[in-house]
């Protein structure tokens, strides 16, 4: 998944697509307007007149209307964070690190097969070292495939199995797995980090792991994220991958704010 963009240019097409809408404005006035055909074929040529002498105004008035659009989206996100707030910030079946009292909580939907998941990995470690105040909750996400859903069945069922150090190992190991993901690499893997290889390849199997997957996937659903990684930021939801100077920004703003 490309970086997030906040601030989007306004296209050619788009333009166009609002002239267009403005030179309707005098096809559409009503004929209580009281306006002849010939007034009206006036206007509509004045109009354009005016916005082909002054862009700048259709720009602004396009400026306008995205950022309604960007503030309505925030106060959406804003509003799915408090109605699913337990499920994002406290489902128990989730591993929580970091500082476990910390005043900002960090939240990932992740994905082992995630080239940007890879790219975060290092900048979120450093982010939660450096910072030393935030609660950092992963959330296992498996969207891109078979290799994908091994992986996160694998990590889970460390979890489950072992807790919460095992678990975090497991997951750093996973991140820096190179090659395929098969049953016989995770096999060697629960090997190499002191576990009971059939006990882990059973519980992968297992509902209780199918389970945590299944919610993870409901959640991202209702909270309309579709690719990895996905962050929330305590009150921020961020769809993408942001670089460290943008996550430490983020974690002062949301400081600040509260």
């Amino acid at each position: 998944m490309p970086r997030p963009t906040f601030t989007a240019r306004l296209s050619r097409p788009l333009r166009a697509l609002g002239l267009t809408a403005v030179l309707a404005l005098g096809a559409a006035l009503p004929a209580s307007a009281e306006m002849s055909e010939a007034e009206r074929e006036a206007f509509r040529a004045e109009v354009r007149a005016y916005l082909l002498d002054h862009p700048e105004v259709l720009i602004e008035a396009m400026d306008v209307l995205q950022g309604k659009q960007e503030v309505a989206a925030a106060e959406r996100d804003i509003q799915m964070l408090i109605d699913n707030g337990d499920a994002i910030y406290r489902n128990p079946a989730d591993w929580a690190g970091g500082n476990l009292e910390g005043d900002i909580t960090l939240v990932e939907f992740m994905d082992y097969r995630c080239g940007y998941c890879r790219k975060a990995y290092a900048d979120v470690e450093e982010l939660i070292k450096s910072d030393g105040n935030i609660r950092f909750v992963l959330k296992e996400f498996p969207i891109l495939g078979e290799q994908s859903t091994l992986s996160s069945q694998f990590a889970i069922a460390v979890h489950q199995l072992f807790g919460n150090d095992a678990y975090k190992a497991a997951h750093d190991a996973l991140m820096g797995l190179r090659g395929d993901v098969t049953p016989e690499t995770l096999a060697r893997l629960a090997a190499d980090l002191g576990h009971d290889a059939e006990a882990v390849s059973a519980r992968m199997k297992s509902p209780e792991v199918a389970a945590v997957i299944e919610e993870n996937h409901r959640l991202a659903s209702l909270m309309e994220i579709n690719g990895t990684p996905a962050f929330v930021i305590d009150q921020t939801m961020v769809r993408g991958y942001v670089p460290l100077d943008g996550m430490r920004q983020i974690v002062a703003g949301q400081r600040n704010d509260g």
